[in-house]
């Protein structure tokens, strides 16, 4: 841990430190609020929580604000980029680092492709309104009805290309994006609360309607299980460390701000949202533009919402992909991955060929699979990372109490273990198939670092030991 932290500080990396608090806070920002409100919000109110949407949102928010706390205190004490991944290999070791280093592929690859598809479903229904609409087989993967998905590839392609231009530019880019995107929905909160019903609020929480997960309070429960997808951002932030100005101060900031702002604004979309409609009509690919189709008076605001639903969405494609790379970046430096994934480009100083295959690996996925597998995927992915982390805070709360900790969550060892705890409470919620996908993955993944990747890291591990 002292010779990553150590060679960070240094600036060994390539990576340029072009960002500031502002272009933190929008990464984290432009990264959760994307596909958790403007798609998957309806699902969750009409297929398990009604209005008690809002509650799911509450919750979810409230699991992963303990786990920000966690990766808030770590990124202050290691401000290497990779996030997750390095927190785990600096101070669980190597395998664990690989099991969360695979696990997170799970995290941002397939979370961006699932931003991909939402923004595919939302520029189909902006095609059909002008009778422009794509066909069928081109606008949804080939497990989701179609053959391929075009407009998820070709947006990805879009990203990619300016992920390789430079941090500076895509950061940019993304705080304009971010800027546009919270404000339009402040004015759907602000201007849709004049028109709530409170007959589409009752009952707040629809009663159960037989079986887990189908609505009363076990509803509510199983939709924060799914939202749990829309609080991605936050920890994405960590993975830029290294291209941030002063880290130890920043980054704890742009994760926890980042979070902070994101449920507020959740919860009170939730709320207007299942107030204008009935929520059993709110199971579409763009939720907030249905919402607001009795109210005539309000097509200026659907037609916004709409466009910056797409410029929205591909902005969180653009910051995953961005952290993915990092990621990948990382690993291929300490010897888990081959070392042409850590190559930095020196014209452009960002990892352009890890950025490329993230690119290639996320279009593929984007444009073949449907959403709903893709998200709870994200899920549980997300989810043992946040376990992990949780677990470093307490392993280093009692092997390196001498570190210097910039930032220090509360009440000792108390929030970790309920951020752990409320973790493994939201994966029990999620359905079993997708723990039956999880593991398998997870199998892959050691299969994979026992025949490549154990014995190229331990000798990365002696050579960092021999130098220092």
């Amino acid at each position: 841990m002292d010779s990553l932290v150590s060679a960070a500080e240094a600036g060994k990396s390539g990576l340029a430190r072009t960002l500031g608090p502002v272009n933190l806070l929008a990464i984290g920002i432009a990264t959760i609020v994307g596909s958790g409100i403007f798609v998957l919000t309806g699902n969750a109110a009409a297929e398990y929580a009604g209005p008690g949407v809002a509650i799911s949102f509450a919750i979810a928010g409230l699991a992963a604000g303990t786990t920000a706390l966690c990766y808030a205190e770590l990124a202050s004490m290691i401000p290497v980029s990779g996030g997750t991944y390095s927190y785990a290999f600096a101070v669980l070791g190597p395998f664990l680092g690989w099991i969360i280093g695979w696990d997170l592929l799970l995290e941002y690859l397939f979370g961006g492709s699932v931003v991909a598809v939402g923004w595919s479903g939302y520029l189909e229904n902006s095609l059909d309104g002008v009778n422009l609409g794509l066909p069928h087989a081109l606008a949804n993967g080939a497990f989701a009805g179609g053959v391929v998905n075009v407009p998820a590839i070709a947006l990805i392609a879009i990203v990619t290309a300016l992920l390789v231009v430079g941090t500076r530019e895509s950061a940019t880019t993304t705080t304009v994006i971010v800027a546009l995107k919270v404000t339009a929905l402040l004015v759907f909160v602000g201007v849709g609360a004049f028109y709530i019903s409170s007959a589409n609020l009752h009952p707040f929480v629809p009663a159960n309607t037989g079986g887990f997960g189908n609505f009363g309070a076990s509803g509510v429960v199983r939709a924060a299980g799914l939202l749990f997808f829309a609080f991605i951002g936050f920890d994405l932030v960590c993975t830029s460390a290294q291209e941030a100005r002063n880290p130890r101060r920043t980054v704890p900031i742009g994760v926890l701000g980042s979070l902070g702002l994101a449920t507020l604004l959740y919860i009170a979309v939730a709320f207007v949202m299942t107030g204008l409609i009935d929520y059993h009509q709110l199971d579409v690919s763009n939720p907030l533009s249905a919402a607001l189709s009795p109210y005539p008076s309000l097509h200026w605001l659907t037609n916004t919402i709409d466009l910056v639903a797409l410029l929205g969405l591909g902005s969180t494609v653009l910051v995953v992909l961005y952290g993915q790379a990092r990621i990948l970046m990382r690993m291929g430096e300490d010897g888990m991955l081959p070392s042409f994934f850590s190559s930095v480009s020196p014209r452009t100083r960002t990892p352009y060929k890890a950025t490329i295959v993230c690119g290639l690996v996320a279009a593929l996925i984007a444009g073949l699979l449907p959403i709903t597998t893709l998200a709870t995927l994200v899920s549980i992915g997300t989810l043992a990372a946040f376990i992990v982390v949780s677990s470093a805070v307490l392993v280093l709360r009692r092997t390196r109490p001498d570190l210097e900790r910039p930032f220090k969550l509360p009440f000792g060892p108390v929030i970790p273990v309920v951020a752990v705890v409320l973790s493994l409470g939201v994966i029990a919620t999620l359905p079993l198939i997708t723990v039956l996908r999880f593991v398998v993955w997870l199998l892959i993944g050691l299969a994979i670092y026992f025949i490549y990747s154990r014995e190229r890291t331990h000798g990365v591990i002696a050579e960092r030991a021999a130098d220092a």
